[in-house]
């Protein structure tokens, strides 16, 4: 996989543009002045948590005693049940349940928003995947974390100029792409794990 690949594949898991509308009502209590610091804050937050992650993710894989093909295969999964969920969102409370009172802190506009559980198993299977490319897959998330910062920094003009509906229609396709992307990791983990069986 290319560092453009693998930008693109994150900016798709981070999935900036179906945040949008829910970052929007979460936020929608806190004071119009201190809007832009708490997203930066919860956005910086997330860059950590995936960094540490892209960081410690073969430690934690030899800790835990998993092969490259398990990875691959679970990564695919939860990838496809994420872009399920893009492209058929839940009726009831949003993909993040629903909005707690006062600021929100880390849960749930850092972790899952941004850095949810799906670009947490993107990173380990990377790393595992070309161990020796760590410097690559920082520069591909810098870049997918840095597109998702602009647009969810942007998201009161971009909500204002898109509209709702351009939006959800976005997320659908951007779901599609997951979906497809994660069909192809699923199969590559089946095939190299039926290679290594014969």
């Amino acid at each position: 996989m290319t560092t453009l690949s693998a930008a693109i594949l994150l900016f798709l898991i981070m999935d900036p543009l179906g945040n949008i509308p829910i970052f929007l009502s979460l936020l929608k209590d806190v004071a119009p002045k201190r809007r832009r610091a708490v997203m930066v804050r919860e956005l910086m937050i997330a860059l950590g948590v995936l960094l540490i992650f892209l960081m410690g993710g073969q430690l934690m894989l030899k800790l835990l005693q998993l092969r490259q093909e398990s990875i691959s295969i679970a990564g695919g999964i939860v990838l496809f049940l994420i872009g399920i969920r893009m492209v058929f969102p839940p009726a009831e409370g949003g993909i993040f349940g629903r909005a707690g009172e006062g600021e929100p802190f880390i849960v749930p506009l850092a972790i899952p928003g941004v850095a949810g559980p799906s670009a947490m198993a993107a990173l380990l299977l990377l790393t595992n995947t070309e161990p020796g490319r760590t410097a690559d897959w920082a520069i591909a998330l810098l870049c997918a974390w840095l597109a998702t910062a602009v647009i969810l920094l942007s998201s009161t003009y971009l909500f204002r100029w898109l509209g709702e509906s351009v939006l959800t229609a976005l997320e659908r396709v951007m779901g599609m792409l997951l979906i497809a992307l994660s069909v192809q990791m699923f199969l590559g983990g089946i095939a190299a794990y039926l290679h290594l069986a014969v």
